[in-house]
């Protein structure tokens, strides 16, 4: 049972990968030298496996890609935008721009690590709420644009203003959000620095 258990963690980390990295089934069937249903039967957990096919299934769920989370963290922090990225689900802030950063009363380097999701506006709660049923988290990227309202808090201030929304593959297969302020739609509220 605990091969089973192992083999349908396995399942889950194969479909949340290829959704994230835009595959069909019928491409990673292809990949593993199996068929769609046999990649269907895996991601669902009523199949597992075998040994054949675990250096295949490893390779596959590999990111590939080390060292490009620092190289886009350290694009973030240099960009000249008030721009931040976060983790796509859990909104934790991994990286935030010096023009971002002043915009807050506090380093960025106190928040890194923290969930930013408590600092929302409506405007963007509610574009939050509608993510799901747009199939935002089907989709190794997306681009979403929107308008919202100041949240009037002086430590992590968010402005009047129009955002994207950019959805990242990150190395270790789950997605960042790049949140950028394309303009401002008024004065911001006066703030004093610690």
């Amino acid at each position: 049972m605990e091969g089973r258990s192992a083999s349908h963690t396995v399942g889950q980390d194969l479909r949340r990968l290829r959704r994230l990295r835009g595959l069909k089934q019928g491409h990673v069937a292809e990949l593993l030298g199996v068929t769609q249903a046999t990649v269907s039967r895996w991601e669902r957990g009523l199949a597992w496996p075998d040994e054949t096919h675990a250096a295949p299934i490893a390779a596959l769920l590999s990111p590939g890609r080390a060292g490009q989370d620092a190289a886009l963290k350290r694009l973030v922090q240099r960009s000249r935008d008030p721009v931040h990225l976060i983790c796509d689900r859990s909104h934790r802030l991994l990286a935030a721009s010096a023009a971002r950063e002043a915009e807050w009363t506090v380093s960025a380097s106190t928040v890194l690590g923290q969930p930013l999701l408590s600092y929302a506006t409506p405007q963007i709660l509610d574009a939050e709420a509608g993510l799901a049923g747009a199939g935002w988290y089907d989709r190794p990227d997306g681009v979403l644009d929107l308008e919202t309202e100041t949240n009037h808090r002086p430590d992590l201030l968010i402005r009047r203003s129009r955002m994207r929304w950019e959805r990242i593959l990150l190395e270790d297969g789950t997605a960042g959000r790049l949140v950028t302020t394309l303009r401002w739609g008024g004065p911001a509220p006066e703030t004093t620095k610690n």
